[in-house]
């Protein structure tokens, strides 16, 4: 008998085997596609940018092109590979990755110190911002910029050309990123084949570049070079831009097949790739200009720039539908109004379309296109957008790995403080260069930390004027005493504060005095979880005959649906008939008062931000036909 079952447990095993196997490699390829496209399209223009600004009009030097190369080798093995793929894709969150999902990972076990983890979070996700802005215009304009190599006479054209295709771009998102995600692996799978290729073909004719893997050519460069070593160093960073993606779809690909991308086909192909510019250039000095297309024999060219705008588009497009994620994260965690919400896809509930991010973005994204023109201009705003955000995924992984994994101390310093370290000097290195571009994502996150902090401390003082309304339980207590008049259905009301009397119930029942059959008062909250499982997502709580307090939770990954929501509370004894229902709101609005509890600026932002929140019957997704609204008019 035990070896019958044993057979029996190993045959149950292999069909589960077989499914995990038949996911891996579409999983793997799809990371290949959007995990890696941003650090895919960086040898474009990253190991350019810094041999150009460590030679000048000088002549290229073999040292100076071994230590950029060293620094940039290593600067993937240890912030992108040790950091990333070994260490932080570790720290998931009921499978979620993310600056959010690693903030609430660090909170969960954070005792006293929840408020800078907040913080923390906030900036890091602003930094994303900056990265969403910049990646899209960076990596088009790069792209584009092959063509000059093609012929002078394009020159021109380059800028016109990139705001051409960003703005194609941007008015695509609508129709979602199914499709087109279908094809975003095998397009980036050819891609970093053809950086391998080519870069091997390079290396095959000077090997003596492969003395870079050596880190000591890195020190030495830093060293000999002083200040001006220091300013390449920032341009080396642009070589890991993307990093965070790797942490951010998580959730998506899961994070074995994310690994094995990386170490499979990314890591190797990048690499090759950037020995093979380097070998390049010392073998010819003049190719310093753009090392990248010039690796390519000149009939390969044309082709060649097509498939690297091809390649720059998907990269922006993992960046920009990040962007979409990123704030649905933050609405649903209270620190951004609501906005409008559309999902793109039936089956994935990840694929979401933003239309006022979409504009938003687009509309910065052409600013920096007309502002700063050229790829060169834009490098150190990107490093600083990239490197901030990376400090903050650092600081807070220490709380995680020490309070949650309860490392000792000593290993999480061997780990993350060297890692803190490099990412410090990288920032410094960025930030040095604040006049030629470098404030740009610094304002950016300073005016979204400004909007998220403000608009949390809005909702905390209108949370703390609704539980002010009379106790819900006493005035439940008194209607079912003293009930007025009832007329047949069901309705729901909305409220933030299950334990105050909702506003619009007390207006109904002071204009109309009348009550439903039935009353639900509805509460939505988000949980520090990602998700929430349809079992957990429902809570009811009997407050009398005719009423009853039921609270829907969701992750701050998911969107809330109220009908949806509604219809699980079948399975509690509760049968909610739609036709038969009315949903009854708040409509507020807001007027500054005398003696404001925020500055007066803050005070005029948050009322235009609570203007045009997205309104809650829609966002909600409530049947319009049976809402009705109360306005109340509150002072802040």
């Amino acid at each position: 008998m035990p070896a019958a079952a044993a057979s029996r447990s190993k045959a149950g095993k292999r069909p589960q085997r077989q499914a995990q196997y038949s996911r891996f490699w579409p999983l793997t390829l799809g990371a290949i596609g959007v995990v890696y496209g941003d650090i895919g399209t960086s040898p474009i223009y990253a190991f350019r940018e810094a041999a150009v600004a460590a030679t000048g009009e000088a002549q290229v030097m073999p040292q100076t092109v071994l230590g950029i190369l060293s620094l940039i080798v290593w600067s993937l093995l240890l912030l992108v590979t040790v950091k990333y793929v070994f260490a932080l894709l570790r720290a998931d969150f009921n499978g979620e990755g993310g600056t959010f999902a690693l903030m609430a990972l660090a909170q969960s076990v954070a005792q006293h110190n929840r408020y800078p983890l907040l913080l923390l979070g906030i900036a890091g996700a602003s930094f994303l911002y900056g990265d969403a802005v910049i990646a899209p215009a960076l990596s088009v304009i790069s792209a584009i910029e092959g063509l000059r190599v093609i012929t002078p006479a394009f020159d021109k054209l380059v800028v016109p050309l990139a705001i051409a295709i960003l703005v194609g771009l941007f008015a695509f998102q609508s129709r979602g990123t199914g499709k087109v995600g279908a094809l975003f692996g095998p397009i980036l799978l050819v891609w970093f084949m053809i950086l391998a290729l080519v870069g091997i073909m390079q290396i095959a004719a000077y090997p003596r570049v492969l003395a870079a893997l050596n880190p000591v050519h890195g020190v030495s460069f830093l060293i000999n070079n002083g200040l001006v070593g220091f300013i390449v160093l920032g341009l080396v960073f642009l070589a890991v831009t993307g990093a965070e993606a790797l942490y951010a779809d998580l959730g998506h690909f899961t994070r074995v097949p994310i690994q094995t991308a990386w170490l499979g086909v990314a890591l190797p192909a990048l690499v090759l790739n950037y020995m093979g510019q380097g070998a390049l250039v010392l073998g010819t000095p003049v190719a310093i200009a753009n090392p990248f297309f010039l690796m390519f024999p000149e009939w390969l060219r044309w082709p060649v720039v097509l498939l690297t705008t091809a390649a720059t588009v998907i990269a922006s497009q993992a960046v920009i539908t990040g962007a979409y994620s990123l704030t649905r994260q933050a609405v649903q965690l209270g620190l951004l109004p609501r906005f409008s919400i559309r999902h793109t896809s039936e089956e994935m509930a990840g694929q979401i379309y933003m239309p006022r991010v979409n504009w938003l973005l687009l509309g910065a994204v052409l600013v920096l296109v007309a502002v700063f023109k050229s790829s060169s201009a834009l490098a150190a705003a990107y490093g600083v957008a990239v490197t901030a955000s990376m400090i903050t995924t650092s600081l807070m992984a220490l709380v995680v790995f020490r309070r949650r994994w309860l490392w000792p101390a000593w290993r999480v310093a061997a780990l993350l403080v060297p890692l803190l370290a490099i990412e410090l000097v990288f920032f410094s290195a960025n930030a040095i260069k604040l006049v030629e571009g470098a404030w740009m994502p610094l304002a950016c996150a300073a005016l979204l930390i400004l909007v998220m902090l403000t608009w949390r401390r809005g909702a905390a003082i209108l949370a703390a004027h609704d539980a002010s309304f009379a106790d819900l339980r006493t005035v439940v207590n008194a209607l079912e005493r003293k009930p007025p008049l009832r007329v047949s259905g069901t309705a729901v009301f909305l409220t933030a504060t299950p334990d105050a009397a909702p506003s619009s119930l007390l207006h109904n029942l002071k204009h109309n005095h009348m009550l439903h059959e039935r009353n639900f008062l509805l509460t939505i909250r988000t949980a520090d979880a990602p998700r929430v499982p349809n079992n957990e997502r429902i809570k009811i709580e009997p407050l009398s005959e005719t009423f009853s307090a039921v609270t829907l939770t969701y992750g701050f990954m998911e969107t809330p649906d109220v009908m949806k929501g509604l219809q699980l509370c079948r399975h509690r004894g509760l049968n909610i008939d739609p036709p038969a229902t009315s949903f009854f709101l708040s409509r507020r609005i807001l007027k500054p008062g005398s003696r404001p509890q925020m500055s007066r600026l803050r005070e005029k932002l948050f009322i235009w931000l609570a203007g045009s929140a997205e309104n809650a019957t829609t966002y909600f997704q409530i049947p319009s036909d049976r809402v009705v609204e109360i306005g109340t008019q509150i002072v802040v």
